[in-house]
Parts: structure tokens; C-alpha cells; sequence
């Protein structure tokens, strides 16, 4: 189960025998989760991280007039809450969008990781700091991208990411979130997505349809959403 996050890892990093041996023994339970159940409440205190093994996940806000802001979407292989091994409590909620498999990590197993394997430790600070890297990403989007072209982003972004871990193909994506869930995302209402992915669809660049992103012209689109990669640090590095 937790093959997918040792692909994302060697995707970019070397992992020794050693290493990866340690990083199968920080699970300590997995779990199945029903779709849209929230796994992390605000404020709670952790002493575990989540490992996301099978299925979508997301982090959210709410507003007090009952709105959502979805602030970063996870694919297998992520963890949706590293930083709460230094934090010990959110400031923001984590929710499975599909049925999910999660992995707990005892933040006493991530200490002792970090004691005695302290490459591993670069290697996970490296993961929270991917993390803000897409944070920005996603601020960028909501503040300065037009509806269609920060749809077209996170299209963009999802097929990288997806892709990363053998869950994409060249021409699209399973991709299960409703479109009030990925208005969410985007920051606008679904009524206005549905108008953007119409929009979309007739200029030949992307068709969202029956839980699948069909990419019809991925050069156009990543053109469209001005698209650069740089922040998935995808290039290897040993660390």
C-alpha cells in the first residue's frame, strides 16, 4: 500500500535499501474511509500524521455563511499533514473526496526517523516545502488567473501530479470530484464553472465528463493557464 509514496519519493530521490526499509516501518495502522468525511478537524491535537495510500483528499477552510475554499488537493502517495508533526494541531480541516485508504504515522516514529536517519529527514522536510510551493501556486491563481485559466492550472498540475505516481496517461485522468467540489478549488461558483468548462470544451483544449479530464490540446492548455512546472521540483535530486 504504500508503494505509491516510495514512487513519488524516488521520483526525485535516491532511496537506499536502508532507507526505504524505514520509511515502510513509520506506518503503524491503515484505514478505508467513506467519501467526504473529514479525517482532521481545526484544532484537534495530532499524534499522527495521515499518509494518503488510495483516493483523493483535500484541505479546507470553512467560512461562517457555510462557503468552503478547498486549499490543496492530495493524491496518493501524499501525506496530508506532515507539518503536524511540528505543529501538533491544524488550522484548517482535511477531508477524503473519494473512498480513500490512509496510512497513521506515529509522530514518535517520525522523531525517531529524524534522529537516526537524518537524510530522510531532509528528504520530508523537502515534501512540506513542495507543499507551500503549491500553496503559492494556488494563491497565484486565485488572485491574478481568470476562471478558465486557473481551471486550466489546476488541470495542468493535476495531470503532472497524477502522472508522477502511474495514475495518469498522456491524454487524461481519472479525476472523481463533483463540480461543486472543484469550484471549490477554483475559488468560483459552480454555476461560473460550469460556464468556464463549456468554454473549455468548445475551444478544444480540455472536456471534464463522467469523472475523467480529457486533455484534447495539453499544449494550448498549459499555454492558456501559463503553466510552468518549476514549482513540482521534478528534477532528481539526492539531497
Amino acid at each position: 500500500m504504500i508503494e505509491r509514496h516510495l514512487t513519488r519519493i524516488r521520483a526525485r530521490h535516491a532511496l537506499s535499501a536502508d532507507e526505504e526499509q524505514v520509511v515502510r516501518g513509520l506506518l503503524a495502522d491503515t484505514r478505508s474511509v467513506e467519501a467526504r468525511r473529514t479525517v482532521i478537524r481545526e484544532g484537534e491535537r495530532l499524534e499522527a500524521s495521515t499518509l494518503l495510500l488510495d483516493g483523493l483528499m483535500c484541505r479546507y477552510k470553512d467560512l461562517r455563511n457555510g462557503q468552503r475554499q478547498v486549499t490543496e488537493l492530495h493524491v496518493p502517495g501524499d501525506f496530508a499533514d506532515m507539518h503536524s508533526f511540528t505543529l501538533k494541531r491544524l488550522d484548517h480541516n482535511v477531508q477524503t473526496l473519494t473512498d480513500c485508504v490512509i496510512g497513521l504515522v506515529p509522530h514518535e516514529r517520525i522523531q525517531r526517523m529524524t534522529e537516526t536517519h537524518p537524510r530522510l529527514a531532509r528528504l520530508y522536510w523537502f515534501g512540506t516545502n513542495l507543499d507551500a510551493a503549491i500553496h503559492r501556486e494556488w494563491e497565484v491563481s486565485l488572485g491574478k488567473r481568470w476562471a478558465a485559466e486557473r481551471t486550466a492550472a489546476l488541470f495542468c498540475e493535476m495531470h503532472v501530479r497524477l502522472g508522477l505516481v502511474g495514475m495518469a496517461d498522456p491524454d487524461g485522468y481519472g479525476f472523481p470530484l463533483t463540480q461543486t467540489e472543484l469550484a471549490e478549488c477554483l475559488g468560483i461558483t459552480p454555476i461560473h464553472l460550469n460556464r468556464t468548462l463549456k468554454e473549455l470544451r468548445e475551444a478544444g483544449l480540455v472536456e471534464f465528463r463522467s469523472r475523467y479530464v480529457s486533455l484534447l490540446d495539453l499544449p494550448r492548455l498549459r499555454s492558456m493557464a501559463d503553466f510552468d512546472e518549476n514549482y513540482l521540483y521534478l528534477d532528481p535530486d539526492p539531497l
